[in-house]
């Protein structure tokens, strides 16, 4: 942009000098643009260009995210590298919280963008104001709303993590049922969507989540006293990102696998406050997310960017940390939203006197 602004600027300079019109071609160029809107459905319509949306956004100087953490699939990379390309600070709000907690907070800490699991997002779609990125045709439309108040951005699949010093891979989840396994969830299923996530892998059938079984299989775990806390586990039911991470850091002492009968995905989509205080800037990260380096950066953290396929079609998806994520036995299993609610009714009902 620098460059761009430059070079008009020294172009109007010297046929100013020569005694030239001030109408050259920038200018006529800028006036057939659109008049900026920073409340626009998509960036041609609201700004025409990338660089006069970059403009507006550092104009206004700031953007507020809310629920994520700095280690969640690299987004402590992912933001420093927006706030340094686009001299935009980034205030952190809240990095810990949960989706639920994202929308509950927004008032008083009043968010420019969510990321949030879609079940929240299809519940709160209300509160989001609908902006359809550069990438928009490259999203698969089963993980987008169609008038843009959400999109997914980065995916991945429920995984089992384990040390293969202390047991051989499980093939299952039924072989965690087998001596050696001491397992861990990723928290409370009745307060963490991870948790809750790996009680549904752990339940399906054909495809099809069985609530009963998850639990049935975690409290005979917990009855044999081999359901435990991660730090005394060795075996962690979580998002492969998660496990895959750690094994990066631990490759003798941590492997990942995703049984081939519970390919249970998940995605976590974007969307823009209607309240946003910085609206540019909001709608900025969003292309920056669905960027092809903003893509390529979410993978580095070992997460599934939303347009990889069509990014690996384009040639500009990051072959190399692709080749490093977890070997998906085949398309995910998603849950609709009436299936994850049944399930969320069973396991309120059942996991505390069941699992306890």
């Amino acid at each position: 942009m620098t460059v761009r602004t430059c070079a008009a600027a020294a172009a109007i300079l010297a046929s100013a000098g020569c005694g030239a019109s001030s109408t050259d071609s920038s200018t006529t160029e800028t006036k057939n643009l659109p008049p900026v809107n920073a409340q626009a459905t998509s960036m041609k319509a609201g700004f025409g260009t990338m660089e006069r949306l970059a403009e507006t956004a550092r104009r206004e100087g700031e953007l507020n995210v809310i629920g994520l953490p700095r280690d969640w699939v690299n987004f402590g990379e992912v933001i420093d590298t927006f706030a340094d390309k686009y001299d935009i600070k980034v205030n952190q709000l809240e990095p810990g919280a949960s989706s639920a907690r994202e929308l509950d907070i927004a008032p008083k800490l009043r968010p420019d963008v969510f990321d949030l699991t879609m079940d929240v997002a299809v519940s709160g779609a209300d509160r989001f104001a609908p902006y359809k990125v550069q990438g928009w045709q490259d999203l698969p439309d089963h993980v987008k709303d169609p008038s843009g108040a959400w999109y997914a951005a980065y995916g991945g699949y429920m995984s089992i993590g384990y040390d293969p010093r202390a047991v051989k891979p499980p093939a299952t989840f039924a072989d965690l049922l087998k001596p050696g396994y001491r397992v861990a969830l990723d928290g409370d299923p009745l307060r963490s969507a991870a948790a809750f996530d790996g009680v549904m892998a752990a339940s399906l059938r054909a495809g099809v989540p069985r609530p009963d079984q998850g639990v049935a299989l975690f409290a005979k775990l917990k009855q044999e006293g081999r359901l435990t806390d991660p730090a005394k586990a060795n075996v962690i039911v979580a998002w492969d990102h998660l496990n895959a991470a750690r094994g990066a850091h631990h490759p003798e002492a941590w492997k990942v696998t995703i049984p081939r009968d519970s390919a249970l995905g998940g995605y976590h989509v974007q969307a823009v406050s209607k309240a946003a205080p910085h609206p540019a800037a909001a709608r900025l990260w969003q292309e920056f997310l669905f960027s092809d380096e903003g893509q390529n950066l979410l993978q580095k953290g070992f997460a599934r960017p939303a347009r990889g396929e069509a990014m690996l079609m384009k040639g500009t998806l990051d072959a190399e940390q692709a080749a490093k994520l977890p070997k998906a036995p085949g398309p995910p299993v998603l849950m609709t939203i009436p299936q994850a609610d049944a399930a969320k009714a069973y396991i309120k009902k059942e996991w505390a006197k069941s699992v306890g």
